[in-house]
């Protein structure tokens, strides 16, 4: 049976949902004026997250700092993040796009794949039935979606990236030749600024003229499996599901940023400590451990540096994972101001097997496991912020609002 895929994705969500609610108090539609959303422009980690058509005109982009978008139009109207509200529009946008497909698969806040897949004798033309969708979101939600149809979810996602807003496109594999071919190469899913650079410089400008190069020139100059992918998606090649549920995790990671400059030891490890508290809380209540630990740092010209160490032992002790991430740090960090530390563990694995170390003290090792399970108790008893190790009682560090906050949706 051939497949039969949509990819909805709301217009500008974030803006959109807060015009909606805005027109409902009176207010002007953010979406007609120069307006953004973003963070507090005081503060040097404000930043553009979604703007308007009109701002664009201004030249801001996403991602930009705030202060730096209102230079550019001193008008601009500023609206801060509500994931509350998102949430809410989140919801009801997938509850309509759920009601017509067998099978849904949320890709992100604002955007699901529906598997149409043998519904032809209720939904006989797909594009009719795409508009209706589109329509339905508009009239009983009022913000408009694009909706791309195909036979894969990677065609079906760049058709919905074609012409915007509230706009219904096709992008089967006949049609690749004209519709997706003669687009810039930078338009190809999932291929990054790097890889489009080494693309650019051999010569290969757009996605036709990678997909007529040799396979092995694309594995040359992107290496292996990034190869063979790019490869395959520049002939509309994709055999990946739809799936009700997201795969497991293959790691915790966690960034906080600095409103302040970050410059002494002395504030860096109880951020670090609360980091790893946090992930490794996270990583026992899904019974892993990991293998190996990373930590990030980005400096003030905005350069990420990362170090990571593999594990003799797979851990999940707080203790360790913060002493391994300590040391990283140490080995990596020249003194430079900060405003970004993260943390991340990967290489998960099953926590039913340990394979113990003959020099380890077990005793002090045990005693680690007592006090992480006490913790892990009281936190799942009587919530996240319930309880914190003394080492970061006087800290002024704070990731823990949202990190915890993740936590707090886990709990069983």
């Amino acid at each position: 049976m051939k497949r039969l895929i949509f990819h909805v994705d709301v217009n500008s969500a974030f803006l959109s949902w807060e015009a909606v609610r805005r027109i409902k108090e009176g207010l002007p539609d953010l979406r007609e004026i120069p307006s953004c959303i973003g963070g507090d422009p005081q503060k040097r980690t404000g930043i553009v997250v979604a703007k308007s058509i009109p701002a664009k005109k201004y030249g801001i982009q996403t991602g930009e700092p705030m202060a730096m978008a209102l230079r550019k139009c001193p008008g601009l109207v500023t609206v801060p993040s509500d994931f509350e509200l998102y949430d809410k529009y989140s919801r009801a946008f997938k509850a309509i796009c759920a009601s017509y497909a067998p099978v849904m698969e949320s890709f992100s806040i604002d955007e699901v794949f529906l598997d149409m897949t043998g519904t032809s004798f209720i939904y006989p033309d797909p594009v009719a039935t795409a508009c209706e969708i589109k329509d339905k979101i508009h009239n009983k939600l009022g913000f408009t979606v694009n909706v791309g149809i195909s036979t894969n979810k990677l065609l079906a996602k760049m058709a919905s990236d074609f012409e915007k807003p509230d706009k219904v496109h096709t992008l089967f594999p006949d049609e690749i030749p004209v519709k997706m071919w003669p687009l810039p190469v930078r338009n190809l899913l999932f291929l990054g600024k790097s890889s489009e650079q080494k693309l650019i410089d051999a010569g290969i400008k757009t996605i036709g003229d990678l997909a007529h190069e040799k396979k092995s020139k694309i594995q040359q100059l992107l290496g292996d499996k990034a190869g063979q992918q790019l490869y395959q998606y520049s002939r509309g090649l994709d055999d990946s599901p739809v799936k009700t549920q997201p795969d497991e995790a293959k790691g915790f990671s966690v960034e906080t940023t600095f409103n302040d400059d970050i410059v002494s030891l002395e504030k860096i490890f109880p951020i670090l400590l609360e980091q790893c508290d946090v992930l490794a809380t996270r990583m026992r209540r899904k019974k892993k451990k990991c293998t190996c630990i990373s930590v990030t740092f980005r400096t003030l010209d905005f350069r990420n540096k990362s170090h990571q160490m593999k594990l003799a032992n797979a851990t999940d002790i707080t203790d360790e994972i913060y002493t391994d991430a300590r040391k990283l740090f140490q080995e990596s960090w020249k003194g430079q101001p900060l405003r970004l530390i993260g943390v991340s563990l990967t290489g998960l694995t099953d926590d039913s097997f340990e394979q113990l170390s003959f020099f380890e003290d077990t005793c002090e090792k045990e005693r680690r496991q007592k006090l992480d399970a006490a913790l892990d108790s009281i936190r799942i008893k009587f919530g996240n912020d319930k309880v914190t190790r003394a080492s970061l009682m006087n800290s002024n560090t704070r990731i823990g609002r949202k990190a915890r906050a993740q936590m707090e949706n886990e709990r069983e």
